[in-house]
């Protein structure tokens, strides 16, 4: 475990600290601590982070109730950074947004970087703003019963191609239901990271599972 003396603050007596949201991994937000805040922050549990701009501690969510609750600290390898994992309960940044970066300077038209939040913003934007010709749109059009039906289809091919152990066709399979159930989520007005956070508090499946064979 590394010691607050072995870190590195610069000349100001600050450092930077990179914090991630402990569920998405998601990156929330830049900010900077120095001795006192950090030792505040292992303290409460929180994070506390000191302010450039106003020259004084802060407490992450003391006024606007978006705490950051700390899951671990790590120094990087020059021990002059840290990354924070956290689990947030409400919007990182000031202006209301789950991270501070949402704002795309540049992206590469070779490299595809895929996520399933992209995906989903994509479909999001099929439900807001429909465009002729596109099948999600159309999903969306024809309401819930039919996007249900769908899932209801796609789940029956995943168990035949599963049952086949055809595991191209199983992939294929898959990724078809997952997106039917990204456009259910959608049309529900739940979010990946609802999802996510579910999965995520769902600790020690595997002695859970063992739990219910015994007692059942």
């Amino acid at each position: 475990m590394t010691d607050i003396s072995e870190l590195r603050f610069d000349e100001k007596g600050l450092i930077p600290a990179i914090v991630v949201d402990s569920a998405t991994r998601r990156v929330l937000m830049l900010a900077y601590m120095n001795e006192e805040s950090l030792r505040i922050s292992i303290e409460k549990k929180l994070t506390c982070f000191w302010s450039r701009s106003r020259g004084e501690l802060w407490l992450k969510g003391e006024t606007s109730g978006n705490y950051q609750h700390i899951v671990s600290i790590t120094a990087d390898c020059d021990r002059d950074a840290l990354v924070i994992v956290v689990e947030p309960e409400g919007p990182a940044c000031h202006l209301g947004t789950q991270s501070c970066f949402e704002y795309p300077v540049w992206d590469s038209d070779e490299q595809n970087d895929f996520t399933l939040s992209g995906l989903m913003e994509l479909i999001k934007g099929r439900k807001s703003e429909p465009k002729e010709g596109s099948y999600t749109s159309y999903l969306f059009e024809k309401g819930l019963d039919k996007i249900l039906k769908k899932v209801g289809e796609e789940t029956t091919e995943v168990i035949i191609a599963a049952k086949a152990e055809d595991k191209k066709e199983t992939v294929y399979e898959i990724a078809d239901l997952v997106y039917h159930v990204l456009v259910l989520m959608t049309e529900a007005g739940i979010s990946t990271e609802d999802v996510i956070r579910e999965l995520s508090s769902r600790h020690v499946i595997d002695h859970k599972v063992k739990q219910e064979k015994m007692t059942g």
